[in-house]
C-alpha cells in the first residue's frame, strides 16, 4: 500500500513539475518564468508574443541547455576556476544591492550567468579550439567544400571557411546531444506563454 501511494505522489508531483516547465530535458524541467524572462530579455523590442516566434526560440534555448547538461556531465561545473568566476560575479551583483538574492529575477540572472559560463566553456573545448588547433582539418572542409567558394583560394578566404567548418561541428554536436539526450516539449505549456 505504501508503494502505491509513493508512485501516485510522485505522479502527481512529476505532473505538476511538467505543468510548470517548458520542456524536460532528461527529464529535468526548463522552468516556464525562467524561459519566458530570457525570451523576453532578447526580444524587448517586440511588444507581444506569439506561439511561432516562442516555438522557434524554445528550439535555440533547447541547444543552449543541451550544451549546458554536456558541459555538467563532464563535471565542468566542478572546476575551482569556474566557481570562483561564479562567485565573484555573485559578489559583484550583491554589491549593486539592486536586487535582493531572493528575488526571481536576480535567481534568473545567477543562473543565465552560470549556464553561460559552462556553455561558453564547452563551446571553446569541443568547437572553437578545434578550429583554431585544427589547420589541417579546416583545409580539408575548404577542399571538401571548394565548390562553394567559387574558386577562391584558401587564404583569400580562410576566415570565411573557418566559420564555416566551425558551424558544421557545432551542427553535428548539436545533432548528436539531441541524440544522447531525451527532450519532451510541454506544447501546452508553450502556447500559454503564447497568450502572455
Amino acid at each position: 500500500m505504501k508503494k502505491v501511494c509513493l508512485v501516485f505522489i510522485l505522479t502527481i508531483l512529476v505532473n505538476y513539475l511538467f505543468a510548470q516547465s517548458v520542456a524536460t530535458i532528461n527529464g529535468l524541467p526548463v522552468n516556464s518564468k525562467e524561459f519566458l524572462w530570457v525570451y523576453k530579455k532578447n526580444h524587448a523590442e517586440e511588444a507581444k508574443t506569439n506561439y511561432k516566434d516562442l516555438a522557434a526560440y524554445l528550439n535555440l534555448y533547447i541547444n543552449f541547455k543541451l550544451k549546458v547538461a554536456e558541459a555538467r556531465a563532464l563535471g565542468m561545473h566542478l572546476d575551482s576556476a569556474y566557481q570562483n568566476e561564479i562567485a565573484g560575479y555573485e559578489d559583484a551583483l550583491k554589491a549593486q544591492n539592486k536586487l535582493s538574492s531572493k528575488a526571481s529575477e536576480y535567481l534568473y540572472i545567477m543562473n543565465e550567468y552560470r549556464e553561460g559560463v559552462l556553455m561558453f566553456n564547452i563551446s571553446e573545448q569541443k568547437i572553437w579550439n578545434k578550429v583554431q588547433e585544427s589547420e589541417n582539418e579546416v583545409k580539408g572542409f575548404y577542399d571538401k567544400n571548394a565548390s562553394k567558394y567559387e574558386h577562391k583560394n584558401f587564404e583569400e578566404i580562410r576566415g570565411q571557411v573557418m566559420s564555416d567548418y566551425q558551424q558544421e561541428l557545432e551542427n553535428n554536436w548539436i545533432k548528436d546531444l539531441r541524440t544522447k539526450y531525451t527532450i519532451k516539449i510541454n506544447d501546452a505549456e508553450l502556447r500559454k506563454l503564447a497568450k502572455q
